[in-house]
């Protein structure tokens, strides 16, 4: 697999952000790390490697992209609202630096996203900010509310970056053909909340698949199982 390795500055962010592509064409699948993970989590950990055959038939090309997880999310050091605008601050970089980027070297318009445990969180939060450019959400083993991150606070930049919270109040044309899968293994701690979810995307109309792994549980084995299923689905 043709693995190429990306640093560039963000202007959006103000400081520099990696990325490892992987794979020469097909449909872009861009990549979030777990919790205070790097660019290279997905790979060492071998989650790339299970889709090997998609990537050397050129069937997807993967961005595998850093976290700043450590600045927004998990910045216990700074204020709630910092936290989160911080966050925002990534999303940003994401729409208008990654993404186009992805669409021009694939041209592809709407990419898919994807991502286990706190990366399935990224890639759903992002999905549903932005559908206008993604149309796939593939998460495995992810959970998707972010407020027991910010000690009480709330504000309206932590609403629309909650799932829970505006996917209900939310509507968009481009929901008609998105699709979001819900892996997730049977013993997986975040099972409840991909019943959750996928209770309400039904209520909404929005495709979806709760794919319920038997004896799965929150560990990148199972992921690794699950993630070729889900690029079988990919369809320009």
């Amino acid at each position: 697999m043709k693995e190429q390795y990306v640093k560039w500055y963000s202007p959006t962010l103000s400081m520099d952000i990696e990325m490892e592509i992987v794979g020469e064409r097909g449909y872009p699948v861009l990549m979030f790390p777990t919790s205070f993970g790097r660019y290279y989590q997905n790979k060492d950990f071998k989650l790339i490697e299970s889709a090997r055959w998609f990537v050397e038939n050129g069937f997807v090309k993967f961005y595998c992209i850093d976290s700043v997880d450590q600045y927004s999310w998990y910045n216990k050091k700074i204020h709630p609202a910092d936290r989160v605008k911080n966050h925002v601050w990534y999303d940003k970089m994401l729409y208008h630096e990654l993404v186009p980027r992805m669409q021009a070297e694939t041209g592809v318009g709407r990419v898919a996203v994807g991502g286990c445990s706190f990366g399935g969180y990224h890639a759903t939060n992002f999905g549903f900010r932005h559908p206008d450019v993604v149309k796939y959400v593939f998460n495995m083993g992810a959970a998707f509310d972010i407020k027991s991150h910010l000690n009480g606070y709330y504000d309206d930049n932590v609403y629309f970056n909650n799932p829970m919270d505006f996917i209900p109040d939310s509507w968009n044309d481009y929901f008609r053909d998105f699709l979001v899968v819900l892996g997730v293994g049977e013993y997986d701690f975040c099972l409840d909340a991909n019943i959750r979810l996928s209770e309400l995307l039904n209520r909404k109309g929005i495709a979806n698949w709760l794919d319920v792994v038997e004896g799965g549980i929150h560990d990148w084995p199972a992921w690794r199982w699950m993630f070729p299923h889900y690029l079988s689905l990919l369809v320009n």
